[in-house]
């Protein structure tokens, strides 16, 4: 397959090469598209963890990780010799049969499908039945505590036996400003206690028997058809000694509609609610109807898989730079319009794996680096980010001495772009490295252009900043040197609305990968750059991660 560079993209190389920038081991376009179109065939199931796909996903990764040239790196194994995986135990849990979810309404009893208004996940608690009867609904608001901004939206409230019914997102997501005060949850910008899983784990710590977030689309930055995609299948956790502290009992999103409709049934207006919602004066408000669930789920403890390959490093074996990509998709899940039930996940992740092998191949043939280069292909992100959280709680490689990570969460598909960016708003040494690289081939950082998606707290680079590595999550620009940005905002929306977890995310012969080669010279180049340095990349004063990294620092003297 050949992709035709545009004379713009083709002298902005050109030039760059006139200015001395080192020409990477070749970046094979053909190779990626044929590995996307591999990983995200019917053949695949969509690779669901635990599934009869995952086998032959990790094998093919591990194959292609070996035919590059990288030797394993996972797990020790049992002669002291590592091999290709690193395992990861999970907690899987699959409703049996078809919930029963009744909301008493009005005094009428409404019969609840799971996808339509309401999306059920499967239990995470550690049980394997729930039995909720006329359970009291209240609202509270973002269900936000954070008392370093002096807001907490439960006054107190208990939340035993209660379902709580929360929104998406931060209290100045819709006016920018909370509660007068100029902006204490970022504006448009999203923090973590914006997020959905934030939402599920105050709930369980205020001991809460449910939780229902109220999806609006602008807010959670995607559609329904997501959402319904994404829950109403198996679930996944790591393996927690009490994992009651961390989910409650019955874990739902609902439609806006329904929420509409439930506090129309309590007297109450819902844009009103909102509103109240983002001062600091709020209230928990309860409301008048109830709810019924009674479901079943099989729940056990399985053994997933990250997939790492190594390049040892020739001086300084010890210190590791960290590429990584999840392999893993939704699997089979409910049918679309068409009746498609495989969720293929071409750009989600097929394509970010693709990259990581790519990139894979480019070191081992170019000279060995200083440092050791890993390659880690993580399981489960779809469920939570666990593969990589798993890694980050039980690394490989000491965490004092990983350089930093460079995450690859889909690639560019639509030709070479002008600028590129990153998930979120992090500052840290990591990402004046990548904007001094891209300085050096005529292409400029520009800060994300939807912050309010919540990007950061939504790839796997978020697992490893936890523990205080400096992390970024790569994203390409949306400047597109044919049609600029007006083009890469149409295709990014489209992508989001009609593919992004449905069915329809397959491989496509017409993409332009020339863009994704531009994106991963720019990635080697930064790699290269750090694992030939005695660089150790810091996160800004100031940052919420500084001080977890800094507690390591004697080990990097």
């Amino acid at each position: 397959m050949k992709y035709r560079w545009s004379g713009v993209a083709l002298a902005a190389v050109m030039a760059a090469g006139m200015a001395g920038a080192q020409v990477p081991p070749t970046i094979d376009a053909a190779a990626i598209s044929q590995d996307i179109k591999t990983l995200s065939s019917d053949d695949y199931e969509g690779r669901g963890p635990a599934t009869r796909a995952e086998n032959k996903t990790v094998a093919f990764i591990a194959g292609r990780m070996r035919k590059a040239g990288l030797m394993p790196g996972g797990d020790l194994r049992p002669d002291g010799k590592r091999g290709w995986i690193q395992d990861v135990p999970l907690l899987r849990s699959e409703i049996s049969g078809k919930p029963e979810i009744a909301l008493m309404i009005g005094g009428a009893r409404r019969m609840l499908t799971q996808g339509e208004e309401i999306a059920v996940r499967s239990p995470l608690d550690g049980g394997s039945h729930v039995a909720l009867a006329g359970a009291p609904l209240l609202f509270v608001g973002y269900g936000v505590t954070a008392p370093e901004k002096n807001w907490d939206d439960f006054k107190g409230v208990d939340l035993h036996g209660k379902v709580i019914v929360v929104l998406i997102n931060d209290p100045d997501y819709e006016t920018g400003v909370a509660g007068g005060s100029g902006g204490d949850f970022g504006g448009k910008a999203m923090t973590y206690y914006g997020r959905w899983t934030y939402k599920y784990e105050e709930a369980a710590r205020r001991g809460a028997a449910g939780v229902l977030i109220v999806h609006e689309t602008g807010p959670a930055s995607y559609g329904w058809a997501t959402v319904k995609n994404s829950n109403a299948n198996v679930q996944f956790d790591i393996v927690r000694d009490a994992p009651a502290a961390a989910h409650t009992p019955l874990e739902t999103w609902i439609q806006r509609d329904l929420a509409v409709d439930m506090f129309k049934a309590s007297g109450l207006d819902f844009e009103a609610a909102k509103t109240l919602a983002r001062t600091r004066d709020f209230r928990p408000i309860p409301l008048k109807p109830t709810l019924s669930v009674l479901l079943d789920a099989n729940a056990q403890r399985i053994v997933s898989h990250n997939v790492v390959g190594l390049l040892k490093g020739a001086k300084r074996p010890d210190e590791t730079l960290l590429y990584s990509a999840h392999w893993d998709h939704l699997g089979i899940g409910l049918p679309d319009a068409r009746g498609d039930r495989i969720y293929n996940g071409a750009a989600d992740n097929a394509s970010g794996v693709a990259a990581l092998l790519a990139l894979g191949k480019a070191f081992t043939a170019a000279p060995r680096p200083q440092r050791s280069v890993a390659f880690l292909a993580v399981t489960a992100e779809e469920k939570g980010l666990l593969g990589s959280e798993y890694y980050g709680t039980h690394p490989l490689y000491p965490l004092a001495t990983t350089v930093g990570v460079i995450n690859m969460d889909g690639i560019n598909l639509a030709g070479p772009a002008r600028n590129f960016t990153i998930s979120g708003s992090a500052r840290l040494g990591l990402l004046d490295d990548l904007i001094a690289e891209g300085a050096k081939v005529g292409r400029t950082f520009t800060p994300e252009p939807h912050p309010e998606a919540g990007g950061f707290f939504r790839s796997d680079h978020f697992s490893m900043a936890k523990q205080g590595v400096p992390a970024i999550s790569f994203k390409t620009g949306n400047d597109l040197i044919e049609g600029g940005t007006a083009r890469g905002e149409i295709l990014a929306a489209d992508y989001t609305k009609n593919r992004y977890h449905q069915p329809a995310d397959e491989w496509r012969a017409d993409w332009n990968l020339a863009g994704a080669v531009q994106d991963l010279n720019l990635l080697f180049a930064l790699g290269e750059r750090l694992a030939n340095s005695r660089e150790w990349p810091a996160w800004a004063e100031g940052s919420e991660f500084k001080t977890k990294r800094d507690e390591t620092a004697a080990a990097r003297k």
